[in-house]
């Protein structure tokens, strides 16, 4: 995609100025207009042919989650048996991930504020039934940079709240173009998504909800 179809697809940001929910935790909403959603989602779908959605599971227990994932970068996040890690390879194909998409590293650079390149985007594909309990992003080697979390399809009402599992939440409604940056004191704060509104959005077939998360995982050398 050319640099100025890029520039196209996000001008909201000049319309839509970002807002802090608390410290370091941006909420940048209508990041990615209509347009540059169907670019975005067309380009995850294709990726889910090369790196398949698979159900990830808890450490220890095996218990499945309700969400279904896949990743693209360097490295991708993988949830099973044997605990949390990050890894090159699909863990059931063994293929090499996908590369990220142009739009989701162009939201890295205009929102993060970091200047290395993302290795990581964790896909999490939200069923109308799907879940995500409270939760730190705390498996990478380097919290120094952001992490930077879009939503596309249908609606989501998440969840944040502080430093401690037992901290006072709050609740915050994203909808499809939304982008979340969760950094500097806010970088490890809890957070989940406590249920999905079905038919938001028609923007994925058969409804449901896409959530890309880039991250740093390695500290740079």
């Amino acid at each position: 995609m050319a640099m100025t179809d890029l520039f196209d697809a996000l001008q909201p940001m000049a319309e839509l100025a970002p807002c802090f929910l608390a410290p370091g935790l941006l909420l940048a909403r209508g990041f990615f207009d209509a347009e540059a959603q169907k670019r975005l989602a067309a380009e995850i779908l294709a990726i889910t042919t090369r790196s398949p959605l698979y159900v990830p599971r808890m450490p220890r227990s095996g218990k499945p989650l309700s969400v279904k994932m896949t990743n693209c970068g360097t490295l991708g996040w993988v949830s099973d048996i044997d605990g949390y890690r990050y890894q090159p390879r699909h863990p059931e194909t063994g293929e090499p991930w996908a590369p990220i998409p142009a739009l989701a590293m162009q939201a890295w650079r205009e929102l993060s504020g970091d200047p290395l390149t993302p290795q990581a985007c964790l896909v999490n594909f939200y069923g109308a039934s799907a879940r995500l309990g409270l939760h730190q992003d705390s498996d990478e080697g380097d919290f120094s940079a952001p992490v930077v979390s879009i939503s596309l399809g249908d609606s989501a009402l998440f969840r944040y709240g502080g430093l401690r599992r037992n901290d006072p939440t709050r609740r915050v409604k994203l909808d499809s173009g939304d982008v979340i940056v969760l950094g500097g004191p806010s970088r490890l704060v809890f957070h989940g998504v406590d249920r999905i509104i079905p038919g938001t959005s028609d923007l994925l077939p058969g409804g449901g909800r896409i959530n890309l998360t880039l991250r740093r995982v390695t500290k740079p050398r």
